[in-house]
């Protein structure tokens, strides 16, 4: 899928030279040197004290009186330079490392279509991501200049070979020494476009092995909720159409008769009869009665998805919510048995977030990418959810995996809760 495509993937394919890939990766290639030239101004602070401490001990006295006087003194102030380049060092490396690693994430996009995410644990320096940085920052200020100089040079041979070719061939002043070198040095950019990149591909990908590790610690806990695909099919949607279409078209019309005779009835009987007051009581039920069937049926099949799509309805919802609801979706239109299950997953949560969870404001986002629609519901509960104990989860992951889904979930006492349903959907 094109959301997996990579700058070092993108040099194998065929049409690599026809699309944007060769100026992301000129982009990416001239972006790194800067950085690193960046970096190196950067690291010039902490460094000072430790290059002028090498340069104490390599200097060398004229006499060996000189040599007896010097020796103790140099040896201690090595030692006090030494000491602050170090403590320097310790103190700047994993802030910058982890500055710099928010950069380089986002300069990632340039050669990578994969979504980042980076979230760090622990304190600054008990956290694997610290040092995750710091080994990047040493690729970044090592490592890249090394490539990025042998890049120039081979640029320097692409662009002088032409010229050295057509000096032995022909006269430098002929008509066919010019067009040679245009048609020979025409031939030869393509080698440095795969060269470089390549190169940064390569970059890229390791940018990506140290600083996209992490995760969240929320999200690390998902576990995926599976069920038997064999209990639910086809079947399942036309049962569901069914039986809103039944309490639709007989019980809420039936029920709205009733409620129009015992509003006429009510009217008929004197206000002080002993009968008016049980009418009244039986007509304000039958009322009661039908905004919940009318409710009932809208979850079932509401009539805002199928006009409108998920969006509207997950916002329709979020406002009829007790909770403060933040709904944060992208926008479109997708087939009716995604958004159908989409929106079945954003109604569980909320409610269970009401109910169960004590919650007082969640978030829906949902995401459309790379051929897969991404709903997840987060609230501040208490957690603790357990599909084991609830037939509600798991009947949402039946429904997920009936349509080559999945659902997980991630509920650690005392929360948060997410709920995350993953969808196969067309572009």
């Amino acid at each position: 899928m094109t959301s997996d495509i990579t700058l070092l993937r993108a040099v194998t394919r065929s049409r690599f030279l026809v699309s944007a890939w060769p100026w992301r990766g000129i982009a990416y290639t001239a972006t790194t040197a800067v950085a690193a030239g960046l970096l190196w101004l950067l690291l010039a602070v902490p460094l000072t004290p430790l290059v002028s401490a090498v340069w104490v001990l390599r200097s060398h006295p004229t006499s060996p009186d000189e040599a007896a006087l010097r020796t103790g003194s140099d040896l201690f102030a090595a030692a006090v330079l030494g000491v602050v380049g170090v403590g320097l060092l310790a103190l700047v490396m994993p802030r910058l490392a982890l500055a710099v690693g928010e950069v380089e994430r986002w300069r990632l996009r340039l050669a990578d279509t994969a979504p980042v995410r980076a979230r760090r644990i622990g304190n600054l320096y008990a956290d694997p991501a610290t040092w995750r940085a710091v080994a990047y920052l040493m690729l970044l200020g090592i490592v890249a200049p090394v490539w990025l100089a042998v890049l120039a040079v081979v640029g320097l041979l692409v662009v002088s070979t032409p010229v050295a070719v057509q000096h032995r061939a022909v006269s430098m002043d002929s008509a066919g020494s010019i067009a040679g070198r245009a048609v020979l040095g025409l031939v030869l950019v393509p080698v440095l476009l795969y060269l470089t990149s390549a190169f940064g591909g390569a970059h890229a990908a390791l940018a990506r092995l140290l600083l996209c590790a992490e995760r969240d610690p929320a999200e690390a806990e998902l576990v995926e909720v599976t069920r038997s695909r064999a209990r639910l099919a086809d079947a399942f949607d036309v049962e569901r159409n069914r039986i809103e279409r039944d309490l639709h078209d007989l019980a809420q019309q039936r029920l709205v008769s009733l409620t129009m005779q015992l509003g006429l009835a009510k009217l008929d009987l004197p206000d002080d009869s002993p009968a008016a007051a049980a009418v009244a009581s039986a007509h304000a039920q039958a009322k009661t009665l039908m905004a919940e069937l009318r409710d009932l049926v809208r979850g079932i099949s509401p009539r805002t998805l199928r006009e409108l799509g998920l969006r509207a309805a997950v916002e329709e919802l979020a406002a009829g919510s007790p909770l403060r609801v933040r709904v944060d979706a992208d926008p479109g239109r997708f087939p009716a048995a995604v958004e159908t299950v989409a929106f079945a997953a954003v109604s569980e949560a909320l409610a269970n977030a009401v109910k169960h969870a004590g919650a007082t404001e969640a978030v829906v986002t949902t995401r459309h990418a790379g051929g897969t629609l991404t709903v997840q519901v987060c609230d501040d509960g208490r957690g603790g959810a357990d599909p084991a104990r609830g037939s509600g989860i798991t009947g949402l992951a039946d429904r997920a995996a009936a349509a080559d889904g999945r659902l997980l979930i991630s509920s650690p006492p005392g929360g948060p809760t997410i709920l995350r349903v993953e969808l196969p959907c067309a572009s």
